[in-house]
């Protein structure tokens, strides 16, 4: 799931109550290198206005087509894109790549609203069509689980599957956490101090004033978790990372340079840490991209955060950084 999906069921939903006809699209296969994943969604009205993608534009055009020229599907059905080379060519399908989607009547919202007010609520929820029936119902999720589909009911993510965990509530802990946001982090703050705790007024985020290394432990942090230390306090930022490194998470960095990285590992070491946990901090944190202001510093975070989450190596680090020994690795499962 992704802010679009979201942004297409509440467009649709405004169309269908303006009484105009309305179709969902879903990607539910992709072979080859087609430019969405299973689950991206996109909506049409019935004079071909649609908002959403489920390829490059192509594809689309050609959905556009059939609905101006007078396609009324009444049920769920199933098309298929770039089945010969000819298709692939023509539909904007690189290397030979092919779709297969899933089209539906909107014929009511009520499971839209039900959606949309539970990922509000920072709730992963699923939905589920039966093809069959054309019926939708929502559902509770895990972290973990992945778009579903097994020819007779798709089952599609939504809400915040990926958790970003920020220890300090400093001007930098405000942009990189309204860039979480955008990139779909459930995102939690953490500061004990009083200062901080005053000051922070990020919409759709959950702050905390308990201890960071309580609050680590608390969570429960999984591979869909990253912590991030930012306050410049060893007492809290320390305290974090003793818990985190020990947890599933799939990232943890530390802002700091890199003589203060080393220090800080030296600290950890006296701890109940082993060379391999300790071997995983991330730090100085972020890429190397001459940031220099909050807005680009925060760039850079969450540039290396999105990398290590899709398996891509870290090449681009400042000389002599901290790094864990496995920076190209297979990208974790959404």
């Amino acid at each position: 799931m992704n802010s679009l999906d979201l942004d297409v069921l509440t467009q649709a939903r405004a169309w269908h109550a303006q009484g105009q006809p309305v179709w969902l699209v879903t990607v539910i296969e992709t072979w080859g290198s087609a430019p969405r994943p299973p689950g991206a969604l996109l909506a049409m009205r019935g004079d071909g206005l649609v908002v959403g993608s489920v390829s490059g534009g192509c594809v689309e055009d050609d959905l556009i087509e059939r609905v101006r020229h007078g396609e009324r599907i009444d049920r769920p059905s199933m098309v298929s894109y770039g089945v010969t080379k000819e298709e692939a060519a023509r539909f904007g399908l690189p290397c030979g790549g092919n779709l297969r989607l899933v089209q539906e009547p909107l014929t009511e919202t009520a499971w839209i609203d039900e959606l949309l007010a539970r990922t509000q609520r920072h709730e992963l929820v699923a939905r589920r069509l039966d093809l069959e029936t054309g019926r939708v119902t929502i559902e509770t999720a895990v972290r973990g689980e992945s778009f579903q589909f097994d020819g007779q009911s798709l089952r599609a993510l939504f809400g915040p599957r990926w958790r970003l965990l920020i220890i300090g509530a400093g001007q930098l802990s405000r942009v990189l956490a309204n860039m979480a946001l955008a990139l779909d982090f459930d995102v939690v703050c953490c500061d004990p101090r009083e200062e901080y705790h005053l000051t922070w007024d990020i919409q759709n985020t959950t702050f905390s004033r308990a201890m960071p290394d309580d609050l680590v432990a608390d969570l429960q942090l999984d591979p869909h978790s990253a912590v991030v230390a930012l306050t410049h306090d060893p007492k809290l930022d320390d305290m974090a990372l003793l818990e985190a490194l020990k947890s599933p998470a799939f990232y943890v960095g530390a802002l700091g340079s890199r003589s203060n990285t080393r220090k800080r590992k030296e600290r950890l070491a006296l701890f109940d840490l082993s060379a391999d946990e300790i071997d995983r901090l991330h730090g100085p944190v972020g890429l190397d991209i001459g940031a220099r202001t909050p807005a680009e510093i925060a760039l850079s975070i969450l540039a290396e955060l999105i990398a290590v989450r899709n398996g891509v190596r870290l090449s681009q680090k400042k000389e002599g950084s901290s790094l864990p020994q496995d920076t190209h690795r297979s990208a974790i499962q959404p």
